[in-house]
């Protein structure tokens, strides 16, 4: 007791009650879910990191793995609750929302086992590098496993309006969300050095952590053309009220970016457009196989004298699968290249071991046809008579754009321009939308590539290889975009890199854990504090005079002996979860699209031009 009250400053954040612990990890994770689209407030993305930072401490793994879920469940119940609007079930967000916060308590239960590596023990910098790139292995792992994974959430795509973007074309997300993570890490070791009353370390902490989150705005980013540039009308055409049949509404959707289209022309005046772009699910009733289609599709390519990009579906001859693909149409010629969706939602668009799931739920089967998943690149060729030549473009899906493998692909394959076809109708007006076009912008910068984002419904926009929004649209509207865009083939460092900035968080993340799990000999619980020597004895003919010494306290670290009954601590998860279900309704009202809200039809013009 001596001992404790002696050290009292050093254990008191320790001996912090569990209910107050759990209690900080669920509003910290609330907190980090507004620093994404649309509140966008990014720096809570830091304050949260180093609030789980500081939750996790003197944690044990097993109490360290529910510290984390209790962070992740309330992070991602707010996050991703378009989920609960998609699907109009409370069972399917909760499961999604369930699954990746498991990802976080076995970030808590592994970092347990990394802070004890000897190589880490009294050097809190490494300690703070260590845990971001522990957190980014994480990450990494749930966005690519299972079912293809699922990379909604990443730290880095909160940051698109913060100095930290500068550094994606330099190492990606993974670079951006270890700053983000080593940021919330030194903001914690300053709080914990304010605690203890260190103000000189507490301040070189804290200005570590300003300097990593604010230098990288002094680095370059470019813009220019290199290759030239592209004048590229966008149409967004809305989508009609449902309740009709399924064919009749399709061909009102294809009508209304065909008539989208038509006002697209008469905006660009004397200005011929060099190519434009529909959204995914423009023409559901595959126009290669439809007549009526086909004269649709080719009216409105032939109004805007350029080619058309376009979503459709195709259904295989003698085969139970559906493939999302883009095509290039043109007046006259009809279809050119194609590109088939290689990332299909798990759950969304095709059912994975479906007997089973349909035994714990019957909405498996609002999936009627499944989604197969296409082979070819991640690329589409289109001539452009202005430049006398054909253009690639890196061509990602609705959420595929969140796979940054695959708009890699495209751009190592030498695309010049990223193009992102999206659907959000299903999502009504939460911020789904904008959360998109925040990975949209940062591909753009990722790859220093131009990007248009088109969605039948919104948000649409028009994105400078800076990460700039030229033009953007309102939520459900029929509006029509216009922007010269720069043409680039330069690769930045983060292309050429490809997945050696992953592989590195995973080799790093794996030697800490195992280094730790080896070490962890010293555990919360043991207190060694106190140490006899050992008596020297005697033999029989030693008349020798011996020398007797009082048991002396070794001066070492102390640790918190104190062990909360496991009745209590159920008692708080239980009060907790009830919490939680507060802050994630909270968190869908605060989160709810600010996006001007308008249901009016009328239709708007954009206009933007690169100087």
């Amino acid at each position: 007791m001596n001992a404790r009250r002696r050290n009292g400053g050093a254990s008191s954040l320790g001996l912090m009650p569990p209910g107050l612990v759990l209690l900080g990890a669920a509003v910290s994770g609330w907190a980090t879910s507004l620093a994404f689209p649309d509140r966008g407030w990014w720096p809570l993305a830091y304050a949260g990191m180093a609030c789980l930072l500081l939750a996790l401490r003197r944690a044990s793994p097993v109490r360290a793995a529910g510290i984390g879920l209790v962070w992740g469940l309330a992070f991602f119940l707010p996050l991703v609750h378009w989920a609960l609007q998609a699907t109009g079930s409370v069972l399917p967000w909760v499961a999604l929302s369930l699954f990746q916060a498991l990802y976080v308590a076995g970030f808590g239960a592994l970092w347990a086992y990394a802070r004890r590596a000897a190589w880490l023990t009294g050097r809190p910098l490494a300690q703070s590098v260590t845990a971001a790139v522990l957190w980014v292995a994480i990450e990494q792992v749930r966005g690519s496993w299972s079912f293809g994974g699922f990379p909604w959430g990443f730290l880095a795509f909160s940051q698109t309006e913060a100095p930290l973007l500068r550094l994606a074309p330099y190492g990606g997300e993974v670079l951006v969300s270890a700053f983000v993570a080593a940021t919330g890490a030194l903001m914690a070791l300053g709080l914990q050095h304010l605690r203890n009353h260190a103000v000189t370390p507490a301040t070189g902490a804290l200005v570590a952590a300003g300097l990593l989150a604010g230098a990288p705005n002094l680095l370059p980013v470019s813009a220019g053309p290199e290759s030239g540039s592209l004048l590229i009308g966008a149409v967004q055409g809305n989508v009609p009220q449902q309740g009709a049949d399924w064919a009749d509404q399709a061909r009102d959707v294809t009508a209304n970016h065909a008539e989208g289209t038509e006002r697209l022309a008469v905006s660009a005046g004397r200005r011929q457009l060099d190519l434009v772009v529909w959204p995914e699910s423009a023409a559901d009733i595959d126009p290669r196989t439809d007549r009526a289609q086909a004269s649709t599709v080719d009216r409105a390519a032939a109004a805007a004298g350029a080619p058309l990009l376009l979503g459709t579906q195709r259904f295989p001859n003698g085969q139970d699968v559906r493939y999302n693909e883009v095509i290039v149409w043109t007046a006259g010629s009809g279809v050119g290249d194609t590109y088939a969706k290689q990332h299909p939602v798990p759950f969304g668009e095709y059912v994975p071991f479906r007997s089973f799931f349909r035994q714990l739920t019957p909405l498996v089967d609002r999936v009627a046809t499944d989604m197969a998943a296409g082979g070819g690149p991640a690329v589409l060729d289109v001539r452009i008579d202005a430049l006398g030549r054909d253009v690639r473009l890196a061509t990602g899906i609705c959420f595929e754009v969140a796979y940054g493998d695959l708009i890699r692909e495209g751009v190592l394959d030498g695309a010049e321009l990223i193009v992102i076809p999206t659907n959000n109708a299903s999502f009504g007006r939460t911020p789904e939308s904008t959360q998109q076009l925040a990975m949209s912008r940062f591909r753009a910068v990722e790859h220093a590539r131009s990007t248009v984002q088109v969605s039948t419904v919104g948000v649409s926009a028009m994105i400078m290889a800076d990460g700039t929004v030229v033009a953007r649209t309102g939520l459900f509207t029929d509006q029509e975009l216009i922007a010269s865009l720069p043409l680039r083939t330069t690769l930045t460092p983060a292309a050429r890199l490809g997945a050696t900035p992953q592989t590195a968080a995973y080799l790093l993340a794996a030697a800490a854990v195992v280094s730790g799990a080896l070490a962890g000999g010293r555990r919360p619980g043991r207190d060694r504090s106190r140490r006899r020597f050992p008596r020297r004895l005697r033999a029989a003919d030693d008349h020798a005079p011996t020398l007797r010494l009082r048991a002396l306290p070794v001066p070492v670290r102390v640790w918190d002996t104190r062990v909360q009954p496991l009745w209590s601590e159920w008692r708080l998860i239980v009060g907790l979860l009830v919490l939680m279900a507060v802050a994630a309704y909270t968190g869908i009202r605060l989160g709810q699209d600010i996006v001007e809200e308008t249901t009016t039809t009328e239709s708007t013009t954009s206009d933007a031009a690169v100087p």
